[in-house]
């Protein structure tokens, strides 16, 4: 589903492909995400730190003794979780982090074909600029990916929704005919049937992330979802207290082979939402951060 660059395609002069089509572009995906916040009515901060592979914008709300760092999935940011960051907040301190390379407040480009050393470093520079007594990590989809590159002896446990990085994404016929769509006719109608796609029956999309991905199609560029982490990689977990979550009706990880990688691979069962498709934080947010919240009990 990658799309071929077009003429204009911004480039560093370090080899790598910027995640947006044109400055303009940048500039209107950014002054989404701001706008975002700005009426967010969270008390929250909002900073940047700066990374191996760049900038990286974060948001804090809430306080606690645990801090919960937040990885989105892939096209998504702070800005459209914020919902899901809110409930986190009331029992924790939370931080959501931009993604590198993803559409957002971040640096927006990452070597695609070192990206999982770069995403590796990364995700331990963000941890070790928080300086947090106990740190849960909770990534969805690429964001689970990404945290499972990070070190388990600098975390206290690590919650995985919908996670990549177990197995290959499957794409349906229905999923790769309205992604295709979806990229090629950028609209709100477009974007609407293809958030539908992804989300379990008679779950409507929100206006505000019909929106966003109208944005996404029209100004940046689509990365390919990244492939099974190495076993030798998921192995350091096993000491770690974790947990992974999944929409029933999930159109890229069917949970039947979902559940299988998960108990061989992470030596954990795969709890199934029902009534969720790969959006979960989305559709069920109160059910994840009942989740999170149990989990990091058991770290204090």
């Amino acid at each position: 589903m990658n799309a071929a660059a077009p003429p204009h395609a911004l480039r560093h002069n370090d080899g790598m492909r910027d995640a947006y089509r044109t400055e303009a572009g940048r500039a209107a995906v950014r002054q989404w995400c701001q706008s975002r916040l700005d009426d967010w009515p969270i008390p929250h901060e909002r900073s940047e730190i700066l990374t191996s592979v760049g900038r990286t914008h974060l948001v804090r709300a809430g306080a606690g003794s645990v801090t919960v760092l937040f990885l989105p999935g892939t096209n998504f940011n702070a800005a459209t979780s914020l919902d899901f960051v809110a409930g986190l907040a009331e029992q924790h301190h939370v931080v959501a982090a931009d993604l590198p390379g993803q559409p957002g407040l971040s640096a927006g480009s990452l070597a695609g074909e070192h990206s999982r050393a770069a995403h590796r470093l990364w995700v331990s520079e963000v941890i070790t600029s928080l300086e947090a007594h106990a740190l849960v990590l909770v990534g969805h989809s690429l964001g689970a990916a990404v945290a499972l590159m990070a070190d388990p002896q600098r975390v206290a446990g690590i919650v995985l929704i919908d996670p990549a990085g177990l197995m290959r994404l499957r794409v349906g016929p229905a999923v790769l005919a309205s992604t295709l769509v979806w990229l090629g006719r950028p609209s709100p109608h477009s974007s609407a049937r293809m958030l539908r796609s992804m989300s379990a029956p008679g779950h409507l999309p929100r206006a505000d992330l019909t929106e966003w991905m109208t944005l996404v199609a029209r100004h940046t560029r689509p990365r390919v979802a990244p492939a099974p982490l190495p076993s030798e990689e998921l192995s350091r977990w096993q000491r770690t207290p974790r947990v992974a979550l999944s929409g029933e009706r999930d159109c890229f990880l069917p949970v039947s082979k979902l559940a299988a990688a998960v108990r061989s691979r992470l030596a954990v069962d795969l709890e199934v939402i029902r009534g969720a498709g790969h959006l979960t934080p989305v559709e069920h947010p109160q059910r994840l951060t009942q989740a999170i919240a149990t989990l990091a009990a058991r770290t204090t």
